[in-house]
């Protein structure tokens, strides 16, 4: 008896860090002090006159089994650090770096670097470091082929620049930014409604169903420079109405217009196959606005970012009218 035969391969585990050093390496930027394989990172906070630091850590859910099941890995990483950066920046933080976990019932080094690949991508998109990460070998825990990702975030934001939707008042705009189409949230249920013969008749491919979450760091950081936003929700499990009220002080309420949100076809499709209601539909799912921005000044209007609704007086709630 050894290690291996126990279920546990340290030679993988060595080959895939191999692998990945090169890439992972290319997301560094001058504040990481030390390099891939050390039994912790280093970061040297930049120049901050009074630092906030802002963590988050998230996963990818069931969108992972559907991506097992159609053998497409090259995505989720992306969808990982999304689902933590996008949260991180609602509080008006620059992303610094970023941390990933592993587990999985068998270490295949190729198939690690696929993952590791879409990790280092979203880093890429997001603007910050992937300064260390953990791979586990679990064989008794995962049933063969299986695997589970999370994600950990850090960073930093001036403590008078912070954004916490406190200086939400009534008459601000409610503008969306357009999601690139289900993200990360609600598979438990597209798994259940949407299956090939269902992808068949709606002339769609099932891989549609595993597009990236799109990451916001630039569009969001470039509206905080204009310093007008009053507050960042991003809207993932629960929908508009659970996550936007997240960030509504008291005595104001968030008025949103629903015809005018620019829904993905996937959604229609999913509803209609799942005979889902509209309601429910907007409980779970994003609908197309994968970040809401509240702003005291009215804004250019784009084909990915438009108004949906209205600030107004009242008890503390988010309504469609």
């Amino acid at each position: 008896m050894d290690y291996k035969k126990a279920g546990v391969d340290i030679d993988a585990g060595s080959k895939a860090v191999d692998l990945i050093k090169k890439n992972v390496s290319s997301t560094y930027d001058n504040n990481v002090l030390n390099s891939l394989g050390g039994f912790a990172a280093m970061y040297e906070l930049p120049e901050y006159k009074n630092p906030v630091l802002v963590s988050c850590t998230d996963g990818v859910g069931t969108k992972l089994k559907l991506a097992i099941d159609l053998n497409r890995l090259n995505t989720v990483g992306i969808d990982l650090v999304a689902m933590s950066i996008n949260d991180l920046i609602c509080c008006g933080a620059k992303p610094l770096f970023f941390l990933d976990y592993i587990a999985c019932n068998k270490l295949l080094p190729e198939q690690m670097k696929e993952i590791v690949d879409g990790i280092v991508e979203g880093c890429r998109q997001s603007e910050c470091s992937l300064i260390g990460g953990e791979m586990a070998e679990m064989n008794d825990l995962y049933n063969k082929g299986e695997f589970d990702l999370a994600g950990f975030a850090v960073g930093v934001v001036e403590k008078h620049e912070r954004i916490d939707g406190s200086k939400i008042q009534p008459q601000n705009y409610i503008y969306a930014l357009s999601s690139s189409g289900i993200h990360s949230n609600g598979f438990s249920l597209v798994r259940k409604v949407i299956d090939e013969k269902t992808a068949e008749e709606n002339n769609i491919e099932m891989k549609e169903l595993l597009e990236p979450t799109k990451i916001y760091v630039k569009e969001i950081r470039n509206l905080i420079s204009r310093g007008c936003i009053r507050g960042i929700a991003h809207i993932t499990g629960g929908g508009i109405k659970e996550n936007l009220i997240r960030i509504l002080p008291e005595g104001v309420r968030a008025e949103i217009k629903k015809e005018v949100i620019k829904t993905p076809d996937i959604f229609n499709i999913i509803k209609n196959a799942g005979n889902i209601s509209q309601d429910e539909m907007y409980r779970v799912f994003n609908m197309g606005a994968g970040m809401i921005v509240v702003s005291s000044e009215k804004l250019e209007e784009t084909k990915d970012m438009y108004q949906i609704g209205l600030i107004q007086e009242g008890s503390r709630e988010v309504v469609f009218d």
